[in-house]
């Protein structure tokens, strides 16, 4: 079964929001500020070593590592080969096998893991949603701390918004959402840089495209590049959590069509916006996300 991995990385024509963090380079959860695009890294012990910095990505079916990370556990050759998807497109690429992946309360037996081009800012590969069927992600932004845990339950404490979600095959995960008053469904993607829409939601939106857009390149995790337009975005509504002044990247992109996400509108809500949250919540045994807005940081109109 080929393994789903939405890493991608647009090249944005202007800088983000003016946010202002202080403090040292995070080590597991890092805000979207104007420089950067956040991230959340999960330390995984694989076969008892590291911990591996691996980006925690929601958007992913299947955990992978780099070729580096691969020859640091002193995997062989690898020859066993899988298809990876990515955003931009699909490749095949070869896999080690690893007796045991551990982080938090996620434990993972025997498994093989796809070893992929070293496109992740950094971190050492991507630890996908297998085994988060029962867990609860706990990603406080303002305080760089993240837990994987079992879920049990925990409602919303004060202070947060809950927004439901529905889980599609493969774990992916998918929330109601608004673009400038068009409902579409909004895939909730922490591995993905950018936010990326799908033609069905650009045609909704705009009736009178602009004569000359801007272009930006979306790079996926199997090194393919597509384009698309860098537009900026109508307010993007998810339950109480309303993002002024964002950017989206429309385009026919891969992943939408492997996905069969192309009849109606869809975003793909990458870490541009979600890196701006104060808390972010996602419980997949409740099929709900709690989060907690930090106003000084969210994006807003000029």
């Amino acid at each position: 079964m080929p393994e789903a991995l939405t890493q991608g990385s647009a090249l944005p024509a202007e800088p983000l929001p003016e946010v202002n963090v202080q403090g040292n380079e995070p080590r597991f959860v890092s805000p979207t500020r104007r420089d950067r695009i956040g991230r959340i890294w999960a330390p995984v012990m694989i076969d008892g070593k590291g911990p591996f910095r691996l980006v925690l990505d929601t958007g992913a079916n299947h955990s992978a590592v780099t070729a580096a990370s691969a020859r640091t556990l002193g995997a062989p050759n690898a020859t066993a080969a899988t298809v990876v998807t990515g955003l931009t497109g699909s490749a095949v690429v070869p896999t080690i096998a690893v007796s045991s992946m551990e982080v938090g309360d996620l434990l993972l037996g025997p498994t093989t893991l796809p070893v992929v081009a070293d496109v992740f800012g950094g971190a050492q590969g991507v630890l996908g949603s297998e085994g988060f069927a029962s867990k609860r992600i706990f990603a406080d932004f303002a305080h760089d701390k993240l837990v994987i845990a079992r879920s049990h339950d925990q409602r919303a404490g004060v202070g947060f918004s809950v927004v439901r979600l529905h889980e599609l095959e493969g774990g992916l995960l998918i929330a109601d959402a608004r673009v400038g008053g068009i409902r579409c469904k909004a895939v909730i993607d922490t591995g993905s840089q950018e936010s990326v829409g799908n033609p069905a939601l650009r045609g909704a939106l705009i009736r009178h495209p602009p004569k000359r857009p801007a272009h930006a390149e979306v790079m996926g995790v199997t090194l393919e590049v597509q384009t698309g337009d860098y537009l900026p975005a109508p307010n993007i509504e998810i339950g109480d959590l309303v993002v002024r002044g964002a950017h989206i990247t429309f385009g026919d992109m891969y992943l939408f069509e492997h996905w069969k996400l192309m009849d109606k509108p869809v975003l793909l809500l990458g870490m541009d916006v979600l890196g701006h949250l104060d808390v972010l919540i996602i419980d997949y045994q409740m099929h709900e996300m709690q989060i907690r807005l930090a106003h000084d940081r969210l994006p807003t109109s000029d």
